[in-house]
């Protein structure tokens, strides 16, 4: 019985689109020749002796019917019915009263209308053709919950104006059963917004078995008070969803109803850095940019927000044909970007490039950056790592570039594997060159490259990073695999990340590590937890051993860290940008290195992995090799 009235509640709801213009049109008729009748009641007794034209009656649909046909009147759609429509709806009655009374004018023989009955008229027709627009809009929305399957019950934290307009939107789509709202202001509580009383946040566990949803409806708030807010509901097991930043809802680009998940990035993420790029624009407006590694993680978003900046020339290099595509296609509108497929440890590429297009600023994020992989192929490892960064110095010296900046690793601070191991020798070939004195010749005709470099932790979202790694292993229904339970790491997100590159190269004057404030260490254990609980699932544990995704301790791996450091022996002193350190590392002088340099090169070059290692270690002395023992 319940599934046949479903069935019947369902067919009207969905009724035709010419049936349902059909039906109002006859509603409008029907109350416009109501509202004539009970103008003209209502002034026979108020003893108005003057006979009322009763012609209006008869000729209302022939005046009411085209107005509205032309004006838009049935183009609307019901379940969506605001209070803009009622005005509009003043507007056509207003014409449908001011036609009335001309020809009342022009045909003498009809009785005219007095100024009193028209505004009576007007004033009813439109409180009658547009009221049954909202009752029928609520009758709809109403039925709709019943044709419908079964909805969710909505906890919306913020009562504020976007709070207000969420829960509109929500209720126009008729699908969710209960709502609840939820603010953290005392002046709110126990007021009422759009019929549902508002409730202390920490009401919210009361009702813990009665919501199925909490949406975060404050897009003003600051990034730490929504990591609070977000963090507690996570902990209380509440499945959240957040509307769009203020930004997306200003550009018009995502509308209040377009909710998304909360993402792991938004419970580490911080305040965002603070943009002044008038400060990069001596070091990139106008110049002849070179990235090397352009399709990476970290090098496609040194192209995107250097192209915001409006260079004179982006150069991209890329070894891998799939990313230096795809980042390619993704700027191809911009006249400045030339894209080229090779490898940075092709020293004749490499000049040709700096020559053919007067290379100014380098960005050398070209790298092999996964640990184990690297540890599982250590001669291409070090060749990579160390040759390109010898080849990007050595032809940046001899043309005269005028910057040159290496994309480092906190990996390379007393590193514990092949990877980190080789950024930090990639380091002291940048040392090397900054502090070397060039030939007589070069010294007059050109003038001197700045070589720095800027070390910096995990960046989130980036290839290899554990955070995608877990969305694979949740989606897959786990386990989630961890090498340790009390391993740390430093997380930025990439945009951020990079936008302090940019800020550092514009600070370097040559020889520094520059060092970016990573924020908060976090316990990649409970960043686990945290994102399977974000996911709506449950921690399979000791004590939960129903739960639904378990974690699991694989041990660490050859040449893992518990946790990271960004500097050696140095201290740090801090820049004009607070979010910005630098130090001045101990090296190695240019002379010893390049010899030691040309011995590793013939090492790699023949593979002997035994002489390659034995080098690498003479020159990062600090280097543990665990797995080479």
């Amino acid at each position: 019985m319940r599934n046949l009235l479903k069935k019947a509640l369902y067919s009207i709801i969905r009724i035709k689109t010419s049936y349902r213009r059909a039906i109002f049109v006859s509603i409008d008729v029907f109350l416009w020749q109501i509202s004539s009748l009970i103008s003209i009641f209502i002034l026979s007794d108020i003893s108005i002796r003057e006979l009322e034209p009763f012609w209006i009656v008869k000729i209302i649909p022939l005046i009411s019917f085209p107005i509205y046909l032309i004006t838009g009147q049935y183009k609307s759609i019901t379940r969506y019915v605001q209070s803009f429509y009622f005005y509009r709806n003043i507007i056509r009655n207003l014409l449908i009263v001011i036609l009335i009374k001309l020809i009342g004018y022009l045909f003498a023989d009809l009785s005219k209308p007095s100024d009193l009955y028209l505004l009576l008229l007007l004033i009813l027709s439109s409180f009658l053709t547009g009221g049954i627009r909202f009752i029928l809009r609520d009758i709809i929305i109403y039925l709709r919950k019943f044709a419908l399957p079964v909805g969710s019950n909505i906890a919306i934290y913020g009562a504020g104006e976007a709070g207000a307009q969420l829960i509109m939107s929500l209720k126009r789509e008729g699908i969710h059963n209960k709502f609840y709202f939820f603010d953290d202001s005392p002046e709110l509580w126990q007021r009422n917004l759009g019929g549902i009383k508002i409730l202390p946040p920490s009401d919210l566990i009361r009702f813990k078995n009665k919501i199925d949803k909490v949406i975060l409806a404050i897009p003003s708030l600051g990034v730490k008070r929504r990591k609070n807010i977000l963090s507690n509901l996570e902990k209380q097991g509440f499945k959240v969803l957040q509307i769009p930043s203020l930004a997306q809802l200003a550009s018009g680009k995502e509308k209040i109803e377009s909710l998304k998940t909360i993402r792991i990035e938004d419970l580490l993420s911080r305040n965002s850095v603070a943009s002044d790029n008038t400060a990069l624009i001596p070091t990139i407006h106008g110049k002849n940019i070179f990235v090397s590694g352009a399709g990476g993680s970290i090098g496609s978003e040194i192209c995107r927000q250097i192209i915001k900046l409006k260079p004179k020339k982006l150069i991209i290099l890329d070894i891998s044909e799939p990313s230096l595509y795809k980042i390619d296609k993704e700027l191809i509108n911009s006249d400045c970007l030339e894209s080229y497929l090779g490898d940075s440890t092709d020293e004749k590429l490499i000049k040709d490039l700096f020559i053919k297009h007067k290379v100014e600023i380098v960005f050398h994020a070209a790298a092999y950056k996964h640990v184990p992989i690297v540890e599982a192929n250590p001669i291409q490892g070090i060749y990579n790592n160390v040759l390109s960064t010898k080849v990007i110095c050595q032809v940046s010296d001899e043309i005269g570039v005028e910057k040159v900046i290496l994309l480092s690793s906190d990996k390379a601070v007393r590193p514990t594997n092949v990877m980190g191991a080789s950024k930090r020798l990639a380091e002291l070939i940048m040392q090397a060159y900054s502090q070397s004195r060039r030939s007589t010749i070069n010294k007059l005709t050109l003038p001197s490259t700045c070589f720095a470099m800027v070390r910096f932790g995990n960046v989130l979202g980036s290839s290899g990073s554990v955070v995608p790694l877990f969305r694979q292993q949740i989606s897959e229904g786990g386990p989630l695999t961890i090498t340790h339970p009390e391993i740390i790491r430093y997380f930025m997100t990439v945009e951020e990340a990079v936008q302090l590159v940019l800020h550092a190269s514009s600070l370097a004057k040559g020889g520094e590590v520059f060092l970016l404030d990573m924020g908060e260490p976090v316990k990649i254990f409970d960043l686990a937890k945290q994102m399977i609980r974000l996911s709506g699932n449950s921690v399979k544990d000791k004590s939960n051993p129903e739960g639904d995704i378990e974690i699991l301790i694989t041990g660490l791996r050859p040449g893992e860290k518990l946790y990271e450091e960004l500097l050696i022996d140095a201290k740090s002193e801090p820049t004009k940008h607070n979010l910005i350190f630098k130090a001045m590392e101990k090296s190695i002088s240019y002379d010893l290195l390049l010899l030691k340099l040309n011995e590793l090169e013939k090492n790699l070059q023949n593979r002997n992995l035994e002489q390659t290692l034995k080098i690498l270690k003479e020159l990062v002395p600090e280097w543990v090799q665990e797995k080479y023992k």
